[in-house]
């Protein structure tokens, strides 16, 4: 994985994304209740934080809770409820470890369908339906990962440029599309 990702907005966090298949996940669980540009700088903060220039699944897991909270928690904060997502993503980083080894690629390598491999990320802590569809859509929209069927295991975010999500951003036009479309939903689920 090295490409490039325009979800954050920021070009170090961007490479990060685009290079690590762990940052993208964690990004992606940590989108949820903040603007996306928050949650996927995240990431490249945390490895900024810990020293290093990639996030190790295996390190994250074995980080002791209250000083990876702290970590977190730091001003500027991670995430508007960095103790809860800090112990999501030692959760997260744990599966990883406990189920492939620690690494994130391992989800989707052997991957034969979409189907299955909607199944796995929705088996990751954190990961819930949409989520998983998100994510399933940005591997294959912009990732290259694309097991047979990966766009209807995607659901509506699979729809070839659909502006429904992270996976259709690729920079500052589509992400004003995104928010367009988000709006709108918005709007209609008011009315």
């Amino acid at each position: 994985m090295d490409v490039t990702l325009h979800l954050a907005q920021d070009e170090s966090a961007d490479e990060l994304l685009g290079r690590s298949p762990l940052a993208a996940l964690v990004g992606m669980l940590l989108d949820q209740q903040v603007p996306m540009e928050w949650a996927f700088t995240g990431p490249y903060t945390i490895a900024s934080r810990l020293g290093a220039d990639d996030l190790d699944a295996h390190e994250i897991a074995a980080y002791d809770p209250e000083d990876f909270a702290t970590l977190l928690s730091t001003k500027p904060a991670v995430h508007r409820y960095p103790g809860s997502m800090a112990k999501r993503i030692q959760q997260l980083c744990q599966y990883l470890v406990d189920h492939y080894d620690g690494d994130p690629t391992a989800l989707w390598q052997d991957a034969a369908t979409g189907g299955e491999l909607l199944e796995r990320l929705g088996a990751l802590p954190g990961f819930g339906k949409q989520k998983s569809q998100i994510f399933l859509a940005l591997l294959g929209k912009q990732l290259g990962v694309r097991p047979e069927g990966w766009r209807g295991a995607a659901g509506d975010y699979g729809t070839a440029e659909a502006y429904r999500s992270v996976a259709d951003i690729t920079g500052p036009e589509s992400l004003l599309k995104v928010r367009a479309h988000k709006q709108q939903l918005k709007a209609q689920a008011k009315s």
